[in-house]
This record gives structure tokens, C-alpha cells and sequence, in this order.
């Protein structure tokens, strides 16, 4: 819980723009991985460089930042992660996210002053556990997502007022126990206990017979379709008073392979859904539309509570595709703007001299403006911006802030 009663909200990055992003639109804290002995081995990660950076840029912000390290670590790791927690001490991150008892040992001996969360990846579902891990000097434990709303206000009255409880609230749900799945292996070789799964969860089955090689049928469940293992995605927006009252200290928000699109409009969304509860709750209440209408303008797979109100049923799964809904699209952020009022910007999705695009701000207003004129590097004019990355240049009718995000809806 931070210092003014609110609980903390917990954001991804997956680099070190998002991590600017998450900190100007909202987020207390943001977790990132290294290059190494994290979970999302496919996520571009940080480099020792860039992680001393972003670390930087937090604090000054008055953020923290976590690093997670939290693979099932083999013996050829050991040595490997003892190297790379005496590099992180060099850099003080405010904690390390760690799932593995030998990985706990080593930060324990080489960096005691950072404090060390333990994963959700450790199977987090009562009390004694977390006494347990308490007892060895950690500070915050990550609950399993399987628990309900009830179990972790249970956990809560029986563990230390110093231990804290942190919990999955948005994102991804996987459809292993606590995440620790082994189809990727299986078919793939890539461990995501190790950092590289493939989502096989994701894919479409089909069952072939014995006697029959080469006639496929599908996987059906009634006539719903044949993607049985593809979970909606996990959405606590519009039950923050339960989340509060259970004694949740953070609130954690699943998506370190996300854009900074997806990152902006959740964690812009949940800062103003918190703020507005412990304002007013009945502001909160009478909010909860606006909430889930921004919510849904990042990209998601429909959504659901998984776990928090009982056991998840069929309707917490997608059984008909494994597309993701897409209301808008990212454009880039803004750069300083110069004499004649074009912005500074580089690509992340094509867009044209006289669309109209939206601004978004971290205070919650979307300022609809259209593109008056672009020019690329060499200050020439051009009609759009084709070339993924691109650095060009773009004057609005009116003009963003440096770091706002620009987007725009996608079309039917």
C-alpha cells in the first residue's frame, strides 16, 4: 500500500519507452526484465544500459521499478544470475521479482538491500506460504491468479502487516496453474519456464484417429468452436472496491510484450478508476461505463474476472477464434515541437497528411486534431509515413505535448 491508503498500480514495460509511457499516464511502479532470467525471453527487454536509464527517469518521477527474474532456473543458470544480481546492485532497482528458491539465496547474499518480491510462479495460494517466504526476509508476495476475492482477503488476516500482497487485476490469463505450462516445451523445445513460450495455448487443434492418418477433425465443444484452450482476457475495472477490501497493497497489470498503446490506456484507465473510488466511491460507481469504453480501446480478447467470484466456467474461455479485438491504432509519440509547430515523431503505424488522429492525454482527455502537414528528415514534404521507425516530422491543428500518445480508430 503506498504511503496515501491507495494501493499501488503496477504496470509493464516492455522497453524503455513504455516505460516512460507507463510512468507519465499513471503507473506507482513499473516492472521490467533484463535480457536474461526473466519470463518474457520474446519481449524486447532491457539492457543493462537502458535499464540504468529507465530506472533513472522513474525515480525522478518519484516511481520504483522491479526487475523480475523469476525463471525455474537450471544448474547452468546459477552462475549466470549471480553475475547478473551484482551487476543490478550497481543500478538499485527497488526489487526483484524472483520465483526460484536458489535465485531467492543468491539476491538474498549479493544484493540484501534490494527487496525481493516472490512470483506468482511460486504457486501463492495461502497463508502459510506467505508466512513462509516472509519468514526468509521477502517483502511482497505475488498471489496466485487462481484465488478468489475471499481467499486473498483470508490470506490478508493471517500474514504480517508488513508483508504485502500483490495481484494479477488486467491482462493475459494463461491457462496453466500459475502460468507454468509445459505445452510450449512440448511441441517446441522453447521453455516458458525459462522465458520463451510460444503460446500454444493460442492455437487451433484438430484430433486424427489412429486407423486414419491425414483426417483431421476438429476439437469441438457443442458447436462453439475448436480454440479449447484460448482465455479471455483477465478485466477488474469495475470492482475495485472488492479488490481494496480484500487488502490488496498492488495492483498488478499483466502485458510486458504490450505496446505502449495497450500500456497508456490501461494503466491512464485504472489511475483514474482508483483515484476516483478513494475520491468518491460513488463517483466510482456512477464512472463505470466510461471505464470499461476506455478500457476496451486497447487491444484485448474479450474479457472476464477469472478466478476472483469462483471457480472459472466455459464462458471464461473463447472457443470460436484467437484474434484479439482492436478498436484503435497505434501512431507514435510526440517529440518537441519546433518554430513552425511540427512535432518530432518515428513511426509505429502509417498515417496521412489530412487524417484525423486522436491525442491522448495522461490527464484522460482524447483530442481529436487532424494532420496538416508532414515532412521527413531531410525537411522535405511528404503525404504519409509508409516506413516502419521512420523519423519525420508532423504539424496538427493543434499541437501535443512531448511523450503524448497519438492513435487513431480503427475502421469498420
Amino acid at each position: 500500500m503506498l504511503e496515501n491508503g491507495k494501493p499501488e498500480l503496477l504496470v509493464p514495460a516492455s522497453n524503455l519507452e513504455v516505460l516512460k509511457v507507463a510512468v507519465r499516464y499513471g503507473a506507482d511502479a513499473v516492472y521490467i526484465g533484463g535480457e536474461m532470467y526473466g519470463l518474457r525471453a520474446k519481449a524486447k527487454n532491457f539492457s543493462m544500459e537502458e535499464m540504468a536509464e529507465g530506472i533513472q527517469f522513474a525515480h525522478a518521477h518519484g516511481k520504483r521499478v522491479f526487475v523480475t527474474a523469476n525463471i525455474t532456473a537450471h544448474n547452468r543458470d546459477l552462475e549466470g544470475v549471480r553475475k547478473y544480481f551484482r551487476e543490478l546492485k550497481e543500478l538499485q532497482p527497488d526489487a526483484l521479482i524472483i520465483s526460484d528458491p536458489g535465485v531467492f539465496s543468491a539476491a538474498a547474499e549479493i544484493c540484501p538491500e534490494i527487496e525481493v518480491h516472490i512470483s506468482t510462479q511460486s504457486n501463492n495460494v495461502n497463508y502459510a506460504t506467505y508466512q513462509f517466504w516472509h519468514g526468509l526476509g521477502a517483502k511482497r508476495v505475488v498471489s496466485a491468479r487462481e484465488l478468489s476475492i475471499q481467499e486473498i482477503r483470508e490470506i490478508r488476516e493471517n500474514i504480517p502487516d508488513d508483508l504485502e500482497i500483490e495481484t494479477f487485476i488486467h491482462g493475459a490469463m494463461c491457462i496453466s496453474y500459475s502460468g507454468r505450462c509445459l505445452l510450449s516445451n512440448y511441441f517446441t523445445g522453447r521453455d516458458a519456464n525459462l522465458g520463451a513460450c510460444t503460446h500454444p495455448c493460442r492455437w487451433k487443434y484438430y484430433i486424427m484417429e489412429e486407423n486414419r492418418p491425414g483426417e483431421y477433425l476438429p476439437v469441438e465443444e457443442n458447436d462453439r468452436g475448436t480454440y479449447i484452450f484460448n482465455s479471455k482476457d483477465l478485466c477488474m475495472i469495475g470492482h475495485i472496491p472488492d479488490l481494496v477490501n480484500a487488502g490488496i497493497d498492488s495492483f498488478k497489470i499483466e502485458g510486458r510484450m504490450k505496446t505502449a498503446l495497450y500500456v497508456a490506456a490501461v494503466a491512464r484507465t485504472y489511475r483514474q478508476a482508483i483515484d476516483d473510488y478513494f475520491t468518491s466511491p460513488q463517483v466510482y460507481e456512477s464512472r463505470k461505463a466510461y471505464y470499461m469504453e476506455e478500457i476496451s480501446k486497447c487491444t484485448y480478447r474479450q474479457y472476464t474476472t477469472g478466478f476472483f467470484y469462483g471457480p472459472a466456467t466455459h464462458e471464461a474461455q473463447i472457443y470460436d477464434n484467437n484474434t484479439y479485438v482492436k478498436a484503435y491504432t497505434y501512431l507514435g509519440l510526440a517529440g518537441e515541437a519546433d518554430g513552425a509547430g511540427y512535432v518530432a515523431m518515428e513511426q509505429r503505424n502509417k498515417f496521412s497528411v489530412g487524417d484525423t488522429v486522436e491525442i491522448m492525454k495522461p490527464d484522460g482527455r482524447n483530442v481529436s486534431v487532424t494532420v496538416e502537414g508532414m515532412c521527413d528528415e531531410k525537411g522535405k514534404q511528404i503525404e504519409s509515413c509508409p516506413h516502419p521507425q521512420q523519423k519525420f516530422s508532423v504539424r496538427f491543428s493543434s499541437t501535443p505535448e512531448p511523450m503524448d500518445l497519438l492513435r487513431v480508430q480503427e475502421k469498420n
